[in-house]
């Protein structure tokens, strides 16, 4: 009898997970959505940061980029929330458990339109969780209407020509006091994965808008949402790398333009050249004049456009410690004594 061929073991990461276990349900999407790629990359991210997925709560609104968190991280929490209303309910769910790492996923419609006013208080209250708009310029779900983010002059076979300006939801993000703000392209995987990680280890709210071409309706090669344009056009502010942070690892001051290799804690090595760079990405005057001259220019810039760890987040400001799920049922009710007392108010 012939001996079975050898079957290789998955790789796992540090929470004793392979990256299948990370994957969700197979896509319903159209193929070639620019959706579908931004969910792989948030797999990739989770597999290699050893997110347990227990510990993750997926939130959306409503449209084709509220489907996506069916398609990833699949044992984690999740709520499909009504149109525009995906801040209130992750208000909610992260008040009562601040120890769960959020994941929103929105779109140009559910966040730049209908819900443009709960996105906006969402950046006040400083919530930590990851905010990703899936911004394609159309309202694919309902046959390709023009979204907020569309641009002005913007022709489309079925909804003709866009005659209002944009709305630009990383300038509205950074208006409202946001404190990550990053822009990106579904094209460009490594940037994505580079800006998700970064993200899902910040303080607060982190923006990801991420430009994710429609397939079906918006990807002519003069649309500033296609996949043609985005990929001639793109402008990067910086070349970006995420190291999760750790002891710190001290090297002699780099002269400009010289290169060097770095060992890191876990073996591996990456590659450093000092360059004078003419971005600050921690300067809101900066990031807003950028991000101003970009919309003048129709530039599609891409990368860490803003960045502040100082602000508290929502759960520092209201002092929260021990998450209320995590509460037992005494401490979470009122007790007979206090309730007569209450009812006896209204004798």
């Amino acid at each position: 009898m012939e001996n079975p061929l050898p079957t290789t073991a998955p790789k796992l990461n540090l929470a004793g997970l392979s990256k299948k276990d990370y994957d969700g349900a197979p896509s319903t999407l159209c193929k070639g959505c620019g959706h579908n790629s931004i969910s792989s990359q948030i797999v990739q991210v989770a597999f290699e940061l050893s997110l347990r997925p227990h510990q993750v709560i997926k939130l959306s609104g409503i449209g084709c980029s509220s489907k996506s968190p069916a398609y990833f991280l699949g044992m984690s929490h999740g709520f499909n929330a009504l149109h525009g209303r995906m801040p209130s309910v992750a208000t909610g769910a992260l008040l009562a458990n601040h120890t769960l790492r959020a994941i929103g996923v929105s779109g140009d419609g559910d966040t730049g339109s209908i819900g443009l006013g709960q996105f906006k208080h969402l950046m006040r209250r400083n919530l930590r969780m990851v905010y990703i708009i899936e911004n394609n310029g159309v309202y694919g779900l309902t046959k390709g209407q023009f979204s907020a983010t569309a641009e002005e002059g913007l022709r489309l076979k079925y909804a003709g020509e866009n005659p209002f300006p944009p709305v630009d939801l990383c300038l509205e993000a950074l208006v409202a006091g946001c404190g990550f703000v990053a822009r990106s392209f579904a094209g460009d995987a490594k940037q994505v994965r580079e800006l998700l990680k970064a993200a899902l280890s910040h303080r607060g709210t982190a923006v990801l808008d991420i430009i994710s071409p429609c397939v079906t309706f918006n990807n002519e090669d003069d649309s500033p949402k296609s996949y043609g344009y985005g990929t001639k056009h793109e402008k990067p502010l910086h070349e970006l790398g995420f190291i999760p942070p750790a002891e710190e690892i001290a090297i002699e001051p780099m002269q400009p333009g010289e290169y060097r290799l770095v060992e890191l804690h876990d073996g591996s090595r990456i590659a450093l050249r000092n360059l004078e760079a003419d971005y600050d990405p921690t300067d809101k005057t900066v990031a807003l004049r950028r991000l101003l001259e970009a919309q003048e220019k129709q530039e599609f810039i891409t990368g860490l456009i803003y960045y502040n760890p100082h602000r508290p987040n929502l759960a520092e400001v209201e002092g929260l410690h021990t998450p209320l799920a995590h509460l037992s049922p005494e401490q979470l009710r009122p007790s007979p004594a206090a309730l007569a007392a209450v009812l006896q108010d209204y004798a």
